[in-house]
C-alpha cells in the first residue's frame, strides 16, 4: 500500500468518536429545535405553557453555560482521562434528557436542561481533541471535513425524528434523546483513548490556574477583546433561528401551501396533518439552512476565497440580517423558506471566516490559545439572544397576548378556566367571533404586525456589520 493511501486511513477511534458525535448531535438538536415550542405551547396542546419571558431566560442562561463550561470539561478530561469523562457526560446527558420529559414545573425543567448543558460541556472538548489526535497534518483537513459532515447529519436526523415523535406525545422526544445517548454508552466500550503526550501531568487545580492565566493573557489584548465583543451581536441575531423562529412559525405561519406543493409520497415524510390540514413542522423548516449549507458551502468558500475574512464576515452578517427581515413580510410559509435560505448563505459567508480571521490577528505563538476563546461571543450571543427573544417576543409578537388585548378591546370575556389556557382561549374566541383559525390569525397578524421583531434583530445584525467595518478601518495596521 502506498504511503499516500495510508495517510487517508483513519484509526478505529476516529470513527467511534465521529459516531458518538453523530448520536450526541442527534439527541441535542432533536430536543433543541422543538424546545421553544414545547416550553410555550398551551397545556391543552401538550406543551408546558410557560411564558415567552420564562422561555427566554431558560434558553439564554443554559445555552450560554453550554458554551462557557467546555473549558472546564477539557481540564477534567486531561486530569481523569477521556473515557471516564465521556462516561460521566453520557450519564449526565441521559439523566437530563429523561428529566426534561418527565418534569413540568419551571424550576425542574430548568435544572434538567442545565444537566444537558453540563453533559454537553463535558463531551464537546473530548471529541474535538480525539479527532485532532487521530489525524495528522496530511489528513486532518479530510478528517475535520468528515467531522463537520457528521455534525450536520446528526443535526438533520434529530429534528426530523423529533417532529414525528411529538405527533404521538411530547414525552417520546425526550425518550428518544435518552435512548440515543444511552446507545453511546455501549459504543464507548469500543472507544480507545488516544495516546497522550508524554508530559508531567497537572493536578486539576493547576490546570484551572493555567486556564485563568491564559484567560488573563487573552483579555489583555484589547483589539482581540473588542472583536469578540462586536461578534456577540452576530450570535445574538443568529441564535433567533432556534430561539424565536420555531415559536413564530407555530403561532403565525401558514405552511399548508408548502405542504401541498410537496409530492404526495413526501408529504408524510416532511409534513403532518393537524386540524384536518397538512402542515410542515417548524423544526423541519429551520432545518432548511443546514441543508443549504451542506449543498453550497464548498461553492461559497471557493467563490469568496479572494475576499478578506473581515469583509466576508461584514457581508455575511448583513445577508443574515436581510434573511431575518424577509421573514416579516407575510404569513405565507414561503417567506420563512426564502428567508431561511438567504440566512444560510449569510452564515456560509461569515461563520467559517471567524476562525480564519482570529488566526490572522493572533500573535504567531498564541494562535491555538486565541482560537480556544472564540467560543466567548457564542456564549454571550446565546445569553443576550435568549433574554431578548423572550422579552421582545412577549412584547412584539405573542399571538395570545394580542388575542387577549383584542378581546378586551371588544369587551369579550371568558371564564378563568378558559382564559388561563391559551389554546382553549383561542378556540373559544374563534367560536365567539365566528371565525376559522386562519381568519382569526390573519386578523391579529394584520392588526398587530408581529413581524416587527425581525426588524429589531436585523438591526442588531446591521449594527454589528457597521461596528465590524469601523473596527477593521481603525485596526487595519
Amino acid at each position: 500500500m502506498s504511503s499516500e493511501k495510508r495517510v487517508n486511513i483513519f484509526p478505529r477511534t476516529f470513527w467511534i468518536a465521529n459516531t458518538l458525535e453523530l448520536f450526541e448531535r442527534w439527541a441535542y438538536y432533536g430536543m433543541f429545535t422543538v424546545l421553544s415550542v414545547y416550553l410555550t405551547d398551551p397545556i391543552s396542546k401538550g406543551g408546558l405553557g410557560f411564558s415567552q419571558s420564562e422561555r427566554g431566560i431558560m434558553q439564554g442562561v443554559v445555552t450560554a453555560l453550554l458554551y462557557l463550561l467546555p473549558i472546564l470539561g477539557g481540564a477534567l478530561a486531561d486530569k481523569y482521562g477521556y473515557k471516564k469523562v465521556l462516561l460521566s457526560a453520557f450519564l449526565t446527558l441521559s439523566s437530563g434528557y429523561y428529566a426534561m420529559g418527565y418534569f413540568s414545573t419551571y424550576a425542574a425543567v430548568f435544572v434538567s436542561f442545565l444537566l444537558v448543558a453540563i453533559g454537553g460541556a463535558l463531551f464537546k472538548p473530548i471529541i474535538v481533541a480525539t479527532v485532532s489526535k487521530t489525524t495528522n497534518e496530511k489528513n486532518d483537513t479530510v478528517g475535520f471535513g468528515i467531522f463537520y459532515m457528521i455534525v450536520n447529519i446528526g443535526g438533520f436526523i434529530g429534528p426530523w425524528a423529533a417532529s414525528k415523535l411529538r405527533e404521538i406525545d411530547w414525552v417520546y422526544v425526550f425518550i428518544m434523546c435518552t435512548v440515543v445517548i444511552l446507545f453511546n454508552i455501549i459504543l464507548l466500550w469500543f472507544y480507545k483513548e488516544p495516546q497522550r503526550v508524554e508530559e508531567k501531568k497537572e493536578s486539576l487545580s493547576k490546570s484551572l490556574k493555567r486556564i485563568m492565566t491564559n484567560t488573563a493573557i487573552v483579555l489583555k489584548d484589547g483589539r482581540f477583546v473588542l472583536f469578540l465583543l462586536i461578534m456577540v451581536g452576530m450570535w445574538t441575531m443568529y441564535m433567533q433561528l432556534f430561539f424565536t423562529v420555531p415559536v413564530y412559525i407555530t403561532q403565525w405561519i401558514d405552511t399548508t401551501q408548502l405542504y401541498n406543493s410537496l409530492p404526495a409520497f413526501l408529504q408524510p415524510v416532511f409534513g403532518k396533518i393537524e386540524n384536518d390540514i397538512g402542515i410542515i413542522s417548524p423544526e423541519l423548516m429551520i432545518n432548511i439552512p443546514a441543508l443549504t449549507i451542506i449543498t453550497f458551502q464548498l461553492i461559497m468558500s471557493n467563490f469568496l476565497k479572494k475576499v478578506t475574512p473581515i469583509m466576508s464576515m461584514i457581508f455575511g452578517i448583513l445577508v443574515i440580517a436581510f434573511g431575518f427581515s424577509f421573514m416579516s413580510f407575510s404569513m405565507a410559509g414561503v417567506t420563512i423558506l426564502v428567508g431561511a435560505v438567504i440566512l444560510a448563505f449569510g452564515e456560509m459567508a461569515s461563520s467559517p471566516r471567524i476562525q480564519e480571521y482570529i488566526g490572522r490577528i493572533a500573535p504567531r505563538d498564541k494562535v491555538a490559545l486565541y482560537m480556544g476563546y472564540s467560543f466567548l461571543p457564542v456564549a454571550g450571543g446565546n445569553l443576550i439572544g435568549g433574554l431578548l427573544s423572550g422579552s421582545l417576543y412577549a412584547t412584539l409578537s405573542d399571538k395570545y397576548l394580542f388575542l387577549t388585548k383584542y378581546l378586551s378591546d371588544k369587551d369579550i370575556h371568558f371564564s378563568s378556566e378558559i382564559s388561563k389556557d391559551n389554546g382553549l382561549l383561542f378556540k373559544a374566541a374563534m367560536d365567539k367571533l365566528g371565525m376559522t383559525h386562519e381568519e382569526l390569525n390573519s386578523l391579529l397578524f394584520n392588526q398587530y404586525n408581529p413581524g416587527t421583531i425581525w426588524y429589531v434583530f436585523a438591526a442588531i445584525g446591521a449594527l454589528t456589520s457597521i461596528l465590524l467595518f469601523i473596527y477593521n478601518r481603525k485596526t487595519i495596521r
